[in-house]
């Protein structure tokens, strides 16, 4: 006897659909799965008999019977434990040991040897791929429940047992449906400007940073509180909106980066990967492409501390996503596009041993040492950061000082300055300053007779490239913003051109 019932696969960012077809017939013992599945998934067949054995039911060894699972379509490559609730139900199915309709319905979990079923990864995107797909009901394991419930259009139910999942299919003790869970936008904020002294520049460049979307490099001894004034642009990041959330936990999800207790993510993401790690966790990929720390950091911030210390390729392969946006990895088993629109923030010593501009004058590195140090940073990859900024030692008097300004305080204008720009874009594929193309900067940053001279004299005396040209011409639109002004004056100019790296002014 054959039947099928549904599963699916996560294949990149996306889900596929996948139909379990389980065929029982006389003969010799035999319990395969065939449809390129991987290890755990192969696995599965021991913890699917004991499951099936500790509920009262006949495990498949228990009879002379052949039983092949199909896994299709079969180019797709089946992994992880998710199958193992599907295919124990097509199996006690086809075996007639119960009855129950499987169309319509989804089915995802793993099995332990008990017959309990514990929660798996990338529930989200398999949630929005079911939807498309026309299946009406899910059911997963107890603690997936809340993150598939974010999508509309889905009935989905919870079960803590295989045994609970018999009874709720069979009618005789149905399951309750989940509520829709609502997002919550509240900010877990880590550090609070007002507790950060001194520092105004720095904390000027990343309220500009969160305004506009820019890149930061901050510059300075060690214990100045570049890790700190990082770690606090979060708090003056405005909550993500709906899609966003949707489009950021659907990576998480699929990353295994979700728990019961946070089945969601409703504000910016904040990666803050080690400098020892490698180029594939940074930028994705593996035999079947997966996404790296620059793709957990869509929509949020990717935070790179002691920049120059991470491997020279990890560094340079930035330079393509911080124009585009997407990361593209191509490997033998497939190729896939991640999404990676992220706010860059790095952070370094002036030298190997920090002290480099102190004023005490007591570096001990020698110039040869610093220059190779500054040169681990490429031309071209300084030139993609807008905001270069020098951070000194704090003083003992700043830091006696008085609290300063909240992060309340600063993302009510970041939200203020976003709100211009998303008026300003209308229904244009644009969130931030820093997104515009060619095309919009020459739409939305018209220049009048006096401003063409002041950035005539700048671009021949500071020998700007034109890609630093147009990223001065975004920043300048973004301090116009936050100052609430429709025209870019002279001065913004000014400001954003003091950010520019020091050989260039």
């Amino acid at each position: 006897m054959s039947v099928t019932i549904h599963s699916a696969q996560v294949v990149g960012l996306d889900a596929r659909p996948i139909s379990v077809e389980v065929d029982i017939s006389p003969g010799l013992h035999i319990f395969s799965i065939v449809g390129l599945a991987d290890k755990a998934v192969q696995e599965s067949r021991e913890r699917i008999s004991a499951a099936i054995r500790n509920i009262g039911a006949l495990p498949p060894h228990k009879k002379a019977q052949r039983v092949i699972i199909n896994l299709a379509p079969a180019d797709i490559k089946k992994e992880g434990p998710a199958f193992d609730l599907p295919i124990a139900l097509g199996y006690l199915l086809a075996s007639q040991q119960t009855a129950f309709n499987p169309s319509g319905k989804i089915f995802l979990g793993e099995l332990g040897l008990d017959g309990s079923l514990r929660p798996v990864a990338g529930v989200l995107p398999i949630a929005l791929a079911s939807r498309v797909a026309g299946f009406s009901e899910l059911i997963l394991p107890r603690g997936n429940g809340r993150e598939a419930a974010l999508v509309e259009g889905l009935t989905i139910y919870e079960a803590r047992h295989i045994s609970e999942a018999l009874e709720h299919l069979s009618g005789r003790m149905p399951l309750e449906a989940l509520p829709k869970t609502e997002l919550e936008n509240k900010l877990s904020v880590s550090a609070d400007f007002k507790y950060i002294r001194g520092q105004k520049k720095a904390k000027r460049a990343l309220e500009l940073a969160a305004a506009g979307g820019h890149n930061v490099l901050m510059s300075g001894p060690p214990g100045a509180g570049k890790t700190i004034l990082a770690q606090a642009l979060p708090s003056i990041l405005p909550p993500l909106a709906l899609a966003e959330a949707l489009e950021v936990t659907k990576i998480h999800s699929i990353s295994g980066l979700l728990t019961p207790e946070q089945p969601f993510l409703s504000e910016p993401p904040f990666r803050s990967p080690h400098h020892t790690s490698s180029y594939t966790s940074v930028i994705g990929g593996g035999t079947y492409p997966r996404p790296g720390e620059a793709t957990l950091a869509h929509r949020g911030v990717l935070f790179l501390d002691e920049f120059p210390e991470f491997d020279r390729r990890v560094i340079e392969s930035l330079r393509q996503p911080l124009e585009s946006r997407h990361i593209t990895v191509a490997r033998t088993h497939g190729v896939e596009t991640f999404p990676a629109s992220f706010v860059l923030i790095a952070a370094m010593n002036p030298c190997p041993c920090g002290k480099a501009d102190s004023p005490t004058g007591d570096c001990t590195c020698a110039p040869g040492t610093v220059m190779r140090y500054k040169k681990k940073i490429s031309g071209p990859m300084l030139d993609r950061i807008d905001l270069h900024i020098d951070v000194p030692a704090v003083e003992y008097t700043e830091l006696e000082g008085a609290e300063e300004e909240p992060s309340d305080a600063i993302r009510r204008r970041v939200e203020l300055a976003r709100q211009t720009q998303k008026k300003r874009f209308g229904d244009a594929l644009l969130r931030t300053n820093s997104e515009m193309g060619l095309r919009e900067i020459k739409q939305f940053i018209p220049l009048n007779g006096g401003l063409r001279h002041v950035l005539k004299m700048a671009h021949e005396k500071y020998r700007l490239s034109a890609r630093s040209y147009h990223r001065v011409l975004k920043l300048s639109r973004t301090i116009a913003d936050l100052a609430q002004e429709e025209k870019i004056s002279p001065e913004h100019v000014g400001e954003a051109l003091s950010y520019r790296p020091r050989q260039e002014i």
